[in-house]
Parts: C-alpha cells; sequence; structure tokens
C-alpha cells in the first residue's frame, strides 16, 4: 500500500502517522524547506495545543461547521491529543483560561520528538517540493531541480494543504483553483481570527499604536465577551476582537458595516459611573477627572475622544453612557494573509464521511483547507490534528479495499 501526503502541518503530519501505523509506505511532500512552518510559529510565544473545558462547550466552538466536526472530534479530541503529545515524550498542562499547553511552552520539542517518530516508522520527507496539480492520473510539483511528475497510480493521495494566511509559511491557498478546474466545491477563503480597519485619525493612531485596551467588554450580536485587544495603525486586533471576528466580518460582508460596543469600565454600574462623572471636578481637567473618578485613563480615554462627538463630554450622563456601551465602527477585515487563520476551503458536500473528496477517488483531504473555522484557544489546532487522523484512516481504509479487490 502506498500513500502521498502533501503537506507537512499538523493535519498532514498526523494522516502520514495514521497510514504508517497502519502498514502504508507513505511519502509526505511540501513547499517548505522543512516540516511544521506554521505550527512552529503558533508555538513561538507558548504553543495553545488544545483546550480543558467540557466536550460540549468544546464542539460549540465550532458554530454552523459543529455537526461536520464533532465526529472527528469524538475520536481524537483534547484528552486524545494530551496523550498522544505525553507518547511522545510531552506533558501538558492547564493554564488558568483553561487552554493548555506543553510542559516549556514550545512546539520545537514536539515537532522534533514527532518527525524522529514518524522517520522510525519508515515515512519519507520531500521538501522544497510544491504541488501543482494533477495529469493523467501523475502528480505534478514544481521542485529546485524543475518540475517533475510522479506517478500516483494506486496510491492514496492526501491534501493538507493549510488555508490562504500566512503564505510566507507556506498557507497560500494556490490549491484552489486546481480543485476547481477538477470539479471540487470550494468556499472562497476568508480572514478568521483577524483584525479590523479602523479609520483613526492621524493624531490618535501616532498615540495609541500598539497599546492594549485591557479589562473591557465587547458586545456583538448578543453575545458579550471580558478581555483585552491592541490598538494597531490599521484599526484593532487581539484575543477579544478575535472572538467576534467570523460575526463581525460576515456582517461587514453582508451588511456594508458592523459596530462592536464596548464597555470601557465593567466592574462599574452605569448609575454609580454616571454620579462619579458628575462629581465636580473644580480646576482638574476632564483626563484627570475621568481617571480619578472612572477609571478612565490613556487608551481608553482616547477612545471616548476618538469615537464621540465633542459635546457628549460636556454631558456627564450621556458620557457615562459612552463609557458603557462606546460604538467602535468598524470598516473592514484585515487582508487575509494577515489573519490568523482562515474560513472557506473544501465544501463538506464534496467530501464523503472519510474526507475523501466524491470527485477523485482516492484524494482525500485534512486541516485548515477543509471548510470550517474556530476561534483561537487550541480549537483550529486539536481539529486539524483529528481530521488528519480522519483523513489518514479514511485512506487506509480505501487502500486495503482496493487491495482486496484485486
Amino acid at each position: 500500500m502506498k500513500a502521498i501526503v502533501i503537506g507537512a502541518g499538523p493535519a498532514g503530519l498526523m494522516a502520514a502517522e495514521a497510514l504508517a501505523a497502519g502498514g502504508a509506505a507513505v511519502d509526505v511532500y511540501d513547499a517548505m524547506p522543512s516540516a511544521g512552518r506554521k505550527f512552529l510559529m503558533a508555538g513561538k510565544s507558548g504553543l495553545n495545543l488544545t483546550h480543558a473545558e467540557p466536550f460540549e462547550n468544546f464542539v460549540a466552538r465550532y458554530g454552523a461547521r459543529r455537526d461536520w466536526v464533532e465526529p472527528w472530534l469524538r475520536d481524537f479530541g483534547a484528552d486524545a491529543l494530551r496523550d498522544w503529545a505525553r507518547g511522545l515524550g510531552v506533558d501538558t498542562f492547564v493554564g488558568s483560561s483553561g487552554r493548555v499547553f506543553p510542559e516549556g511552552m514550545k512546539a520545537a520539542p514536539l515537532l522534533r520528538a514527532w518527525l524522529h517518530r514518524l522517520r522510525a516508522a519508515g515515512v519519507r520527507f520531500h521538501m522544497r517540493h510544491r504541488w501543482l496539480g494533477r495529469e493523467d492520473g501523475d502528480l505534478l510539483f514544481d521542485t529546485p531541480s524543475g518540475s517533475i511528475k510522479l506517478g500516483a497510480g494506486g496510491a492514496a493521495v492526501i491534501l493538507a494543504l493549510g488555508g490562504g494566511s500566512w503564505r510566507k509559511l507556506g498557507s497560500d491557498g494556490a490549491w484552489v483553483p486546481l480543485l476547481r478546474e477538477r470539479g471540487v466545491e470550494v468556499a472562497p477563503l476568508k480572514p478568521a481570527n483577524c483584525g479590523f480597519d479602523v479609520p483613526w485619525s492621524a493624531h490618535f493612531k501616532e498615540k495609541f499604536a500598539g497599546q492594549p485596551a485591557k479589562s473591557v467588554v465587547a458586545s456583538f450580536g448578543g453575545k458579550q465577551r471580558q478581555g483585552e485587544f491592541v490598538i494597531t495603525r490599521h484599526g484593532v486586533e487581539g484575543g477579544l476582537i478575535y472572538a467576534f471576528s467570523a460575526a463581525l466580518r460576515d456582517a461587514l460582508e453582508r451588511d456594508g458595516g458592523a459596530t462592536l460596543t464596548l464597555d470601557l469600565a465593567p466592574g462599574r454600574s452605569l448609575e454609580r459611573l454616571t454620579q462619579e462623572i458628575a462629581h465636580p471636578r473644580g480646576a482638574r481637567s476632564l483626563a484627570s477627572h475621568l481617571q480619578n473618578r472612572a477609571g478612565i485613563a490613556g487608551v481608553k480615554t482616547g477612545l471616548l475622544r476618538e469615537c464621540l462627538p465633542r459635546e457628549t463630554f460636556d454631558d456627564p450622563a450621556a458620557l457615562a453612557a459612552a463609557v458603557k456601551a462606546l460604538p467602535l465602527r468598524l470598516a473592514a477585515p484585515r487582508p487575509l494573509d494577515e489573519a490568523i487563520s482562515s474560513a472557506g476551503g473544501v465544501a463538506a458536500a464534496a467530501l464523503d464521511e472519510r474526507l475523501m473528496l466524491k470527485a477523485l477517488p482516492g484524494v482525500f483531504c485534512a486541516g485548515e483547507m477543509l471548510d470550517w473555522e474556530a476561534p483561537t484557544g487550541g480549537y483550529l489546532l486539536t481539529a486539524c490534528f483529528a481530521s488528519g487522523l480522519v483523513a489518514g484512516q479514511g485512506a487506509l481504509t480505501w487502500l486495503r479495499a482496493g487491495r482486496q479487490s484485486r
């Protein structure tokens, strides 16, 4: 049995592991000089491998794609992923937010141990091989030595080519037209877990770009979440923004605009805040008054001045109401290549339950190139691992059925 895996990220490597464990001869091809480039980048500041919350809460994070993703996670969820890492000699721990990290926090030790185990199992790696599609059953690759054709007759092919974000790490979405021309339904790639443009004034961006807005409650679409975000020269980004990014992106696409509501003083009631702001300030400046009486200072004061008309500052009740519900109007998502991940990809309807393409028997897909999305917090990586396992096991089943029929 022979299998060809194209893409050496977590999904592709997990598919390769499943195939090798089942007795297949496995070759892995990737356009980058080394495996797991985006995986390593994700772990540069602390690899958030998965999340320890209850399963029902966990699968709810996949939104409209929950029903599709849930079976993968029942086979290989957060606990199984932690056990798998332990099998590679890497223990994990649960952080205060429920996020799961490897001891040492880094991705590199885990990846090194994994690649060592794969090579010991006979998996062969071919780097700097960029997939260019198929021709008469052959796989086409661009290599440092020129274009080559690889015979794939009888082999299972697993595509794990990533989405469209972080092009420099290999996820460039170049596979989209290659599959569409073969009759595969592919939803357009869109930014997910992304920042958004806000048309800041020159003064505001010069003064506050790079600064965090902490202890803020954001609201949009009937949902609320507390956290922090960062002001950028272009707009806003960070964990609190990413939590709403899918809904905000879709609203911008649908309606042409979206407004995120910010509570800048979540620990104070509107009534108390109104009383504090209305307190006589004497000779103090308004900025000093807001800091002393309402705990509003720095970037939060800047946001109020940026987003509110001047007359609001003369009305304590109106100003207090704005502190509790500041409208932040977003103009557009940041470009796809800047996003942490991407939405869109190979549609569920184009695949069977084994993640094999209906239009291309023997070709399987896994990872971020599938049409699902999830917030940060370990959910992205967990589903990538799990889908790789499903595709690898599905390819094994297909190979065994073919061998028996012969």
